[in-house]
């Protein structure tokens, strides 16, 4: 597993490298419940691979070797890998224009592979040859945040595990920032990690903040910090909005936006948010101030949002079941990665496996809105004004659109239906959601078919759509998970029917 001496590591690792080898800094945030071969002590100095090495590694960057535990989205690919000694890595392969300038490719590689933390998901080395620009990371074996939040297959995640992946990811951001790397792009439950012990872990990826692979934020303007909206800049304080938006994920189980839930914590209902499967399993007073802090992280005003240590310092206090082993709060066996059933899929959980948007396309049209009913909206009469006509007729134009295939025509027209917010239609949101996937806008389709999720719950098309869209993220692994959602709803409603 690796040397303990850092300065016998680069012996031990030095026929993976290149000449240039950095000794690792010191371990930080190392606890009790971080023990075993996944200590990031056991991680070898940054260095430099040969193209060759991670072609052997990845089996010639095969697509069966694509993974999406590691949260990253298309062209930039992520690959698991295992070296001639048996490590385990993950290697994302940027698209070719991401770092046409090799020397501050290789300046920010080496910036972020200073950092040591069992917080991390540590880079461990970079390679750049030709037009390659690839990074080399801990391999994190047991998938994401969201596929242990929003799509669990035998139990929620335990409140105490839910307070602990909370603490650590503060500890994470604190440790980033006290190393003078406090930006991080594009924070969200994709890029949080389990290694084999159970641990959550921060992907290194996103703190390469001066790649040209996307713009941070891009997934939906409703969680988007509001500043970024005005200066397009990510800063410390648009990080710690980002996590307030993971404390949200944490507490209620679902991608709720921000606005809608400072509006239940205004009015008093915070317990809305709590994410039912907990009920009975935590104490009001801790979600009380697990609420409170998410609130802090989401002002509007950056200067009024608490920082980093202070997040560390108010999370440590509410910490539960400090002894138990993270992978027995996680219920999942140490040192192995989780498996992923075979699906039995109905027609339109296959075309979005196969993300035929051709064939998504006909089904949806055939159902049109038999999934709306249900849905109540009460309007009064006085609701029924010029600007609510127009409101409809704006989902009129847009139906049309999308019954004739002019999808950008159909982005234009939801948009202004769901705009008017006097009614709510999941179906609009997932036609929308294919329209986007049809521009090949597939981060902007995910965050449409999780609000459709949210406005009907039980409806196992908003789960398909998903997985079309993690699909075209290259989110293969969550993908697989949401399909199978989506398959067990359908027939728990196919047996009550």
């Amino acid at each position: 597993m690796g040397c303990r001496c850092s300065k016998l590591s680069l012996c031990c690792w030095g026929s993976h490298f290149k000449s240039t080898v950095l000794e690792p800094p010191d371990l930080e945030n190392g606890g009790k419940n971080d023990r075993g071969p996944s200590s990031a002590a056991a991680v070898p100095g940054f260095g430099e691979f040969r193209l060759e090495e991670l072609r052997e590694a990845t089996m010639g960057f095969s697509a069966d070797r694509i993974v999406s535990e590691h949260g990253e989205k298309a062209p930039n690919v992520v690959y698991q890998g295992t070296l001639d000694n048996g490590r385990h890595i993950a290697v994302k392969r940027f698209n070719k224009s991401a770092w046409p300038d090799t020397r501050q490719f290789l300046e920010e590689a080496r910036a972020v592979g200073q950092l040591r933390s069992e917080r991390l998901a540590n880079l461990i080395g970079c390679c750049f040859e030709g037009d390659e620009r690839l990074l080399v990371a801990e391999f994190m074996p047991n998938e994401t945040l969201a596929k242990h939040l929003f799509h669990w297959d035998n139990q929620p995640m335990k409140w105490a595990m839910r307070l602990r992946v909370a603490l650590y990811l503060a500890q994470a951001l604190e440790y980033c920032g006290s190393r003078g790397r406090a930006l991080y792009h594009d924070l969200n439950a994709y890029r949080v990690l389990f290694d084999q012990d159970g641990n959550p872990r921060l992907s290194c990826f996103g703190l390469m903040k001066n790649s040209r692979d996307g713009k941070s934020y891009s997934t939906n303007l409703a969680f988007t910090p509001p500043e970024y909206m005005r200066t397009g800049r990510v800063t410390p304080e648009s990080v710690v909005y980002s996590f307030g938006t993971l404390l949200l994920d944490l507490l209620s189980g679902k991608h709720i936006p921000p606005s809608h839930a400072l509006d239940l914590i205004r009015g008093k209902n915070f317990l809305m948010l709590m994410d039912s499967c907990l009920e009975g399993h935590f104490s009001t007073d801790d979600g009380t101030e697990l609420v409170r802090l998410a609130s802090r992280c989401l002002q509007y005003e950056p200067r009024e949002r608490p920082n980093a240590k202070s997040l560390v310092i108010a999370l440590t206090a509410l910490q539960k079941e400090t002894e138990v082993p993270s992978y027995e709060l996680m219920n999942i066996p140490r040192g192995h990665p989780s498996s992923i059933q075979q699906l039995s899929l109905t027609p339109l959980g296959e075309a979005c496996s196969r993300l035929d948007l051709t064939a998504i396309h006909e089904i949806l049209e055939k159902v049109g809105y038999k999934d709306d009913e249900g849905i109540a909206n009460e309007l009064s009469f006085q609701m029924w004004t010029d600007q609510m006509q127009e409101t409809l007729n704006s989902k009129k134009h847009g139906d049309s659109a999308f019954r004739g295939k002019d999808f950008s025509r159909a982005i234009d027209c939801y948009t202004q239906f769901i705009d008017g917010g006097t009614m709510i239609s999941p179906t609009v949101f997932a036609r929308r959601c294919l329209s986007y996937l049809m521009n090949d806008k597939p981060q902007e389709a995910l965050g449409d078919a999780m609000q459709a999720q949210v406005v009907s719950p039980e409806w196992s098309t908003a789960y398909y759509l998903q997985a079309a869209a993690l699909f075209g993220l290259g989110m293969d692994t969550d993908a697989q998970e949401t399909l199978k959602d989506g398959t067990l709803l359908e027939a728990r409603k196919n047996r009550r029917n």
